[in-house]
C-alpha cells in the first residue's frame, strides 16, 4: 500500500510517522516550499505524550530540539472572579468506581486546593534532576517551526520520503477515488491520499466533504499572534486572560514567549487587538501573523480514498490546545481502519472523527457558560446557543460530578471525558455545592477518610520536598549529554 500526505505541517507530520510506526506500508508527503505552517498554538495536551511513547520519541529530544517547556495546567484569569487551573493529575485522579472522589472530597468541602501547590509556582521536584528519563508532566509547551524541522527528520529517520512540489490538480477515477496529483514538477499516483493542507482543504472538499460551522455556538472567528521577550522562570502552565473582546494566550518556550488574542472581529480589528495587548504587557509588540477562522468540522473527513486530518478536517479555536491532539487522534484512529478498508470503516471513522470535533467544541462551549456580560463580547459570548449533547449532561452535572459512563455514547478516541470537565465545571462554579456535598458523604467514610488523608499527604509530601524553578530544570536537560 503507497500512501501520499499533502502537507508537511505538525499534523501531517503526526499522521505520518503514526501510520509508518504501525504499519509496513509506503509513506510519502508532498509539500510546498510557497505554504508555510501557521504556528498558531505552542502547546498540547497529554495526547503528544500517547504520540511520543508510540514512536519512542524522548522526552529530552523535545526539550533539546523544539525549545519545549513543561506544562501542567492551563490557567484562566479574568474569566470568573478567581483564576481557576485545568489540571489533570496524580493523585487527584482516585475514583470509587467511577466517582471522583478525592474531586468530590474538596468540591463538597468548598476547598480551593485542587491542584498541588508547586504547579501554580511553575516548581518541578529536585529529584527529578536524578531521574531524567521520567518526564515530570505529561505535556509540552514548544517552538512550532523547531517542532516541525523535528519530527521531519525523525520522519526520514524511519523512513517516509519528502517531494517538494505545488500540488494543482487532482485526476479522479470513474468510481471517485483520486487516481493522481498533477504537480509543476511531476504526477504522483498513490493508493490513498491523506489532506493536511490546512484551512485550504485542497483534497477534501473536491470529493464533496462540506463543512459543519460552530459559529452559533462560539463566537470567535480571528486571531493576532506575536512573540515576546524571555522572562526569568517560566510559567508551568498556559496562560488564558480574558480580554474585551477575546482571550489572549500565553506559552513560555526557551528563550521567548508565544502569544496571541483570539477575537471576534464584529467587535475589534487586529490594531486594536495588539494596541490592548500592549497596554496589559506593558510593551510593544509586533504582529507575527494572523488569520481568520470558521469554528467548525467537516461532515465527512474520509471520503473514498481520501482522509482529511489537522485544520483541513476541523478546528474550534486554540482554546485548551486541542488541533495538535485532534490530529494525533485522528491518525491513531485511521491506522487501524486503512488496510483494507470498506465503505463500513470509512462510515465508522466518520462517526468517531465527528465524536471527537463534537467533543472538543462542548469542552470548548463550556468554558464560556460563565457570569461575565462586563463588555458587548461577552455578553454575546455567554448568551450563544449550547449544543443538545451538552445540555443534555449539565441537567445532571449540576447535582452530580461527572462519571466515565456520561461519555459512553462516544468513541473512545474523544479527547476530554469526566475529570477534564469536572475541573471546568468547579471553576466557573456550576456546580450546586449542596448536592455535591450530599452525595460524596453517602460513600463509604473510610473513602471520605481516605480522601482527606490523600490531601494532607499532598501538602505534606510540598512542605518536605525540594523544588527548583522550571527554569533551571530546563537550563539541566538542555545541557545533559
Amino acid at each position: 500500500m503507497k500512501v501520499c500526505i499533502v502537507g508537511s505541517g505538525t499534523s501531517g507530520l503526526i499522521a505520518g510517522i503514526i501510520l509508518k510506526t504501525h504499519l509496513n506500508i509506503k509513506v510519502d508527503i508532498l509539500y510546498s516550499d510557497s505554504i508555510g505552517i501557521i504556528g498558531v498554538g505552542e502547546g498540547v495536551t497529554e495526547h503528544f505524550n500517547d504520540f511520543m511513547q508510540f514512536c519512542g520519541i524522548g522526552h529530552k529530544d523535545i526539550i533539546k530540539s523544539c525549545d519545549a517547556t513543561l506544562k501542567s495546567a492551563v490557567i484562566f484569569d479574568k474569566w470568573t472572579e478567581e483564576p481557576y487551573m485545568n489540571n489533570i493529575g496524580y493523585p487527584f485522579m482516585d475514583t470509587i468506581g467511577q466517582y471522583n472522589y478525592v474531586y468530590g472530597h474538596q468540591i463538597s468541602n468548598n476547598s480551593k486546593y485542587l491542584h498541588p501547590r508547586h504547579l501554580w509556582d511553575s516548581l518541578v521536584p529536585e529529584y527529578f534532576l536524578e531521574n531524567i528519563e521520567l518526564p515530570p508532566f505529561n505535556q509540552y509547551h514548544f517552538n512550532t517551526f523547531k517542532l516541525n524541522n523535528f519530527l521531519k527528520e525523525f520522519a526520514k529517520k524511519i523512513g517516509i520520503n519528502f517531494y517538494e512540489d505545488k500540488i494543482n490538480t487532482i485526476n479522479f477515477l470513474e468510481n471517485g477515488n483520486i487516481k493522481s496529483l498533477i504537480g509543476n514538477k511531476k504526477e504522483y499516483n498513490y493508493n490513498f491520499y491523506i489532506d493536511s493542507t490546512g484551512f485550504s482543504k485542497f483534497l477534501i472538499t473536491q470529493m464533496g466533504a462540506k463543512w459543519q460551522s460552530y459559529s452559533k455556538y462560539l463566537s470567535l472567528n480571528s486571531a493576532i499572534v506575536f512573540q515576546t521577550p524571555d522572562e526569568e522562570n517560566y510559567n508551568m502552565w498556559s496562560y488564558s486572560r480574558a480580554m474585551k473582546s477575546g482571550w489572549m494566550f500565553r506559552t513560555p518556550v526557551w528563550g521567548r514567549y508565544g502569544n496571541g488574542y483570539i477575537y471576534d472581529d464584529s467587535f475589534i480589528q487586529p490594531d486594536e487587538a495588539r494596541i490592548e495587548c500592549e497596554n496589559i504587557l506593558l510593551q510593544d509588540i509586533t504582529i507575527g501573523n494572523k488569520f481568520k477562522f470558521d469554528p467548525g468540522c467537516l461532515d465527512k473527513a474520509w471520503i473514498k480514498n481520501c482522509c482529511a486530518i489537522g485544520l483541513s478536517a476541523g478546528f474550534v479555536e486554540p482554546m485548551e490546545a486541542t488541533a495538535i491532539g485532534s490530529s494525533i487522534q485522528q491518525a491513531f484512529l485511521l491506522m487501524h481502519k486503512i488496510t483494507n478498508y470498506n465503505n463500513k470503516d470509512i462510515e465508522n471513522y466518520n462517526k468517531s472523527y465527528n465524536d471527537i470535533m463534537s467533543n472538543i467544541r462542548d469542552f470548548i462551549v463550556l468554558h464560556y457558560l460563565i457570569d461575565k456580560k462586563d463588555t458587548p463580547f461577552w455578553e454575546k459570548a455567554t448568551s450563544m446557543a449550547v449544543p443538545d449533547s451538552l445540555s443534555e449532561r449539565l441537567l445532571v452535572w449540576e447535582n452530580r460530578l461527572p462519571i466515565l459512563e456520561d461519555f459512553n455514547d462516544l468513541t473512545s478516541y474523544i479527547m476530554f471525558a469526566d475529570k477534564h470537565f469536572l475541573l471546568i465545571l468547579e471553576g466557573i462554579g456550576f456546580f450546586n455545592k449542596k448536592s455535591i456535598k450530599n452525595n460524596h458523604l453517602k460513600i463509604n467514610l473510610s473513602m471520605q477518610n481516605n480522601a482527606k488523608q490523600i490531601i494532607d499527604e499532598i501538602i505534606k509530601y510540598e512542605k518536605t520536598t525540594s523544588f527548583i524553578k522550571h527554569k533551571d530544570y530546563l537550563n539541566f536537560i538542555r545541557n545533559y549529554k
